[in-house]
């Protein structure tokens, strides 16, 4: 993949995202789907990077987003699994 010269790239903005920000990216994703993170803050109008535009899609603005407090079904997994596994799951995944 050819990456954009320094020289030609623009000034990205950092910090709090805007509403009006959060619009566009969730008018564009919901419109054309994410494709190419690194392209789409070019094409949906955003002076983001493309990690930054990824990010926020995937911990505030996607629909498939869960909030909110764990079901009573769901905490009891929780607690049989930590049960079962302990608290170091990562020893358990490498076997």
């Amino acid at each position: 993949m050819v990456r954009i010269p320094s020289s030609d790239k623009i000034v990205l903005k950092r910090g709090t995202w805007t509403q009006e920000e959060d619009k566009k990216l969730i008018d564009y994703v919901t419109r054309y789907g994410h494709w190419n993170w690194r392209l789409l803050p070019k094409f949906a109008g955003l002076a983001r990077c493309g990690k930054s535009c990824r990010l926020r899609w995937l911990n505030y603005l996607s629909p498939n987003l869960k909030r909110g407090n764990f079901t009573l079904e769901e905490e009891e997994t929780i607690v049989k699994l930590n049960q079962l596994l302990g608290n170091r799951t990562q020893d358990y995944l490498l076997q």
